[in-house]
């Protein structure tokens, strides 16, 4: 018996997606016999790209089941059964995320139908499902949802056991999935890391670093490099001799830190962080009529920016939120595109500044807010963050709009000027790499603390 599935997720870092629609036929070899379908509850957002593909929303979801409510149906009908998906492994890896989330091991047989097409359908052009299938004349519906992609399955499976006329490559495809065995020199390694904040240096064995991260938990990270099966996590296990690491405490310390060591050190592996970590900015200009507009665009080296982002989707959402935040008009922030009012003027939300209703001096103050909180130019200023033990702090300095370095102090050592502060600063380069880091750190903390000198 086969249990034929299809899991859609939230997208996002490795191991931390979630579930946000799953699709399961119980399959006989040669009909359908039960199934389950359902929306998932993910209890964390969807990324933008996976809204996109799917269709499936984070309103969808609010009355969605949790997973636990339907963890028991899924290991009902999956009971004695051998999972089918195709790319099984990455389906499978979710669903057993999932149920180790909920402290239960949840172990089935599996089978591949990409690796099966591979063997029984050779020389196709692409073996991805919804190429493969439309090229074996296999109708889909709903392509890039659990049910439609999960029945696609099913035809292609059964049109693979027609194929299989020995039954050999079936027999022999069949494998429990045990958890990828990690070789004793990486498990060596992963039982000397702490789990802990910081910077981790990957070497070989002639000392060379060839990759440099950063981590919330550094055995947990190298741990996933040496299981992962992407081209350079491959390398990474093929070349590692030693693991060092640097403790950090705070996570904006760890980010300053990796950015900084990669320039200075090029690893080989780094290549992609080496490249601009931002692609939009936020701009400002006054109007004919004497407002301050904002505009979101592409980064640009020759101009000043407000602050930047890492893509124009995390842009335009900053861009909503201020809106409402500083009661600012749609229309002067690029947001409503129009040469009369904006939207939110016509439902008096608006004070009116897109038809000079509002004056430039009163509108022209709270983006003036805006723009001072959120760029630190010419402001001396010091960011405390978490340390590497309980009675220590971390510091990052900026003085005259400059990222100056870091430093690490104990709690009993008060700071109350620069010229203290600067005698226990790390002076590091300041570019616009790590002001791009320190301002969206600090948009997704707003509650860390600041003093301004």
């Amino acid at each position: 018996m086969y249990a034929v599935l299809d899991i859609e997720t939230t997208g996002g870092k490795y191991n931390e997606e979630g579930i946000t629609e799953i699709a399961i036929y119980k399959f006989d070899g040669h009909e359908v016999v039960d199934q389950f379908i359902s929306l998932v509850n993910p209890e964390r957002d969807i990324q933008p790209f996976v809204v996109n593909l799917t269709g499936i929303n984070n309103n969808m979801l609010r009355n969605a089941p949790k997973f636990y409510e339907v963890a028991k149906r899924i290991v009902e009908i999956t009971e004695d059964c051998i999972i089918v998906a195709h790319n099984a492994q990455f389906d499978y890896r979710i669903l057993c995320t999932e149920f180790r989330r909920l402290g239960f091991e949840f172990e089935r047989k599996s089978l591949c139908t990409v690796e099966l097409s591979k063997y029984l359908i050779p020389g196709q052009t692409s073996y991805s499902l919804g190429k493969l299938v439309r090229s074996l004349g296999i109708p889909v519906a709903d392509r890039h949802r659990a049910s439609g992609d999960a029945q696609a399955t099913v035809k292609l499976f059964k049109m693979l056991l027609d194929k299989d006329s020995e039954k050999k490559i079936i027999q022999d495809a069949v494998r429990l999935n045990p958890k990828r065995q990690l070789e004793p020199r990486h498990l060596d390694i992963i039982a000397k890391l702490p789990s802990i904040t910081g910077v981790y240096y990957i070497h070989k064995d002639d000392g060379e670093i060839i990759y440099i991260g950063k981590s919330n938990n550094i055995k947990k990270r190298i741990n996933q490099h040496f299981t992962n099966t992407n081209p350079k996590s491959k390398k990474i296990q093929t070349l590692v001799a030693a693991v060092t690491y640097e403790a950090t405490g705070s996570e904006l310390v760890a980010l300053l830190k990796e950015s900084e060591e990669i320039k200075r050190n090029k690893p080989i592996l780094n290549r992609a962080l080496r490249r601009t970590i931002f692609t939009h900015a936020l701009y400002s200009f006054v109007d004919e009529n004497n407002y301050i507009n904002l505009k979101i665009d592409k980064a640009d080296a020759r101009k000043k920016p407000i602050t930047t982002f890492s893509n124009r989707q995390s842009a335009k959402s900053f861009m909503s939120k201020s809106v409402e935040e500083y009661s600012l008009c749609q229309k002067l922030t690029g947001l409503y595109k129009t040469k009369s009012s904006c939207f939110n003027y016509e439902v008096k939300v608006c004070n009116g500044a897109c038809v000079n209703k509002e004056s430039a001096e009163d509108y022209n103050k709270r983006v003036n807010t805006l723009i001072d909180k959120n760029r630190y130019s010419n402001k001396n200023m010091v960011i405390i963050d978490k340390g590497r033990d309980v009675d220590e702090r971390s510091a990052i300095l900026i003085k005259n709009g400059v990222f100056q370095g870091l430093g690490f102090f104990n709690l009993n050592y008060q700071i109350n000027n620069l010229e203290i502060l600067e005698s226990i600063i790390t002076p590091m380069q300041n570019n616009r790499h790590t002001q791009h880091i320190i301002q969206s750190y600090l948009r997704r903390n707003k509650k860390i603390k600041q003093i301004i000198f």
